[in-house]
């Protein structure tokens, strides 16, 4: 096991590597150059040097990206262009907000779609699989910033029940979970943040689960008198390893926090951070956050992957 754990993480380290070359190259593909948010319009070509230079951008990109490289890995992820803030604390507060959605959209979204999933894989054909597959269908199918902006019409504008947009009454730096009038800012973003999730979740746990009741080791198990739920029980654990790498995947996609959802919002996560360094051409933080984002999600997958192998042996022996 520890072996299998060793490689794993010596198989992460080129990935991130090559996640940071990308994070770095992508930004410069865009047009546009990224001192025109900061200078003024009638600077001179001397200012205009002076300020690439302060910001490093004179240098050949190789050069520019080792410079780079070698402060991210002491933590040092530079100045923001816009906001002349240092980017490591913007993406932190960023990260922390997000985090707040992640903490109740991942628990939703999996406990939910892995139900469903259980509930229309043991029953295959029937009212409640029938009803399953179309909600996770439609769930799936609504794009999330329409749902979002559907969400905010009845509930925040017709309804008046819930807040349309923002952190918290009082904003964000006074933002407490456990005050309602802060929290309820939660429950639309939170809600339109599970749906795509649940629906893929519940599907992938629906097949694994009709696919394995139909297997040999299904029927004997029945032949050597188990009851029914202890029969479920263990196809339930031999689906576990492909669900798992979904559920993987989509925590990846929930701790990105969805660019579009928190722009619907205007929750200042990580993924309204990201959105505001491309309109602004920030290229510091946008390249601290797109790095920031790809190597946690690469960090989940391997977490994952260590988990599918304590579930399923198998996997450490392939």
């Amino acid at each position: 096991m520890s072996r299998y754990i060793l490689w794993r993480i010596l198989y992460a380290i080129p990935i991130a590597f090559g996640v940071s070359v990308v994070c770095f190259s992508l930004v410069y593909i865009a047009p546009g150059d990224p001192l025109q948010t900061i200078m003024p319009a009638d600077a001179t070509a001397e200012t205009i040097e002076i300020v690439k230079k302060a910001y490093g951008f004179d240098k050949p990109l190789p050069i520019q990206f080792a410079i780079w490289l070698g402060k991210v890995l002491t933590g040092d992820f530079g100045m923001s262009i816009s906001s002349r803030r240092p980017v490591l604390n913007e993406i932190m507060l960023a990260a922390s907000n997000t985090g707040m959605l992640v903490a109740f959209a991942v628990p939703i979204a999996f406990t939910v779609g892995f139900s469903m999933g259980t509930l229309a894989g043991c029953f295959p054909g029937r009212w409640m699989d029938r009803v399953v597959t179309g909600s996770a269908v439609i769930g799936v199918s609504l794009p999330n910033y329409w749902l979002g902006i559907v969400l905010v019409i009845i509930f925040a504008v017709e309804l008046s029940w819930l807040p349309a947009t923002g952190m918290g009454a009082r904003g964000s730096d006074y933002f407490s979970i456990w005050d309602w009038e802060d929290a309820r800012f939660l429950v639309l973003p939170v809600i339109t943040l599970s749906m795509i999730p649940i629906g893929i979740i519940s599907r992938t746990t629906r097949a694994a689960i009709a696919e394995l009741r139909n297997q040999d080791f299904v029927q004997t198990l029945r032949a050597k008198g188990l009851s029914e739920v202890a029969v479920i029980r263990h196809v339930i654990k031999n689906a576990l390893p492909g669900v798992m790498a979904v559920m993987g995947l989509q925590f990846g996609y929930l701790l990105g926090g969805s660019i579009l959802v928190e722009t619907v919002f205007t929750w200042p996560g990580s993924g309204f951070l990201l959105s505001k360094a491309i309109i602004n051409r920030d290229v510091p933080v946008l390249q601290g956050t797109i790095l920031t984002l790809s190597v946690a999600f690469v960090l989940t997958n391997l977490l994952v992957d260590l988990f599918q192998s304590m579930i399923d042996p198998r996997i450490r022996r392939g």
